[in-house]
């Protein structure tokens, strides 16, 4: 039923000020079209990322949207650090951390939160 539609990530936050300066001048998204004062959507990739206003922003304890960037990991953590992003550094079961960057085997990803603390990650795949 669902299989062949396109899925659309979806963030609350509380202040759509806050969460542009974040996603347009830390992440780089590009925004394409806004809704009124209340949804902003941009697109990353193939993909539509909607950031909307929420009294419930940042209430989410786990990944809200994860990218994947492939070998370009390490490039994209360095440049998002420089603009200020902090890391999440977590103690997970089986994985080793090498600075800001969790690895298991071959999987290394690393976590983030934006303005209102919704979880973000990139991941090698």
């Amino acid at each position: 039923m669902l299989n062949d539609k396109s899925a659309i990530a979806t963030v609350g936050v509380k202040d759509m000020q806050a969460a542009a300066a974040f996603y347009e001048g830390k992440l780089g998204l590009e925004k394409f079209a806004t809704e009124g004062e209340e949804v902003t959507s941009y697109r990353s990739g193939k993909s539509i990322f909607n950031v909307y206003r929420s009294d419930y922003a940042g209430t989410n304890k786990a990944t809200a949207v994860t990218w994947m960037v492939g070998d370009e990991l390490d490039t994209i953590v360095s440049t998002l650090k420089s603009r200020g992003v902090v890391f999440e550094h977590y103690d997970l079961p089986e994985m080793k951390r090498e600075g800001d960057i969790h690895i298991h085997g071959e999987l290394r990803v690393v976590w983030f939160k934006d303005p209102d603390g919704n979880i973000l990650t990139l991941v090698n795949g």
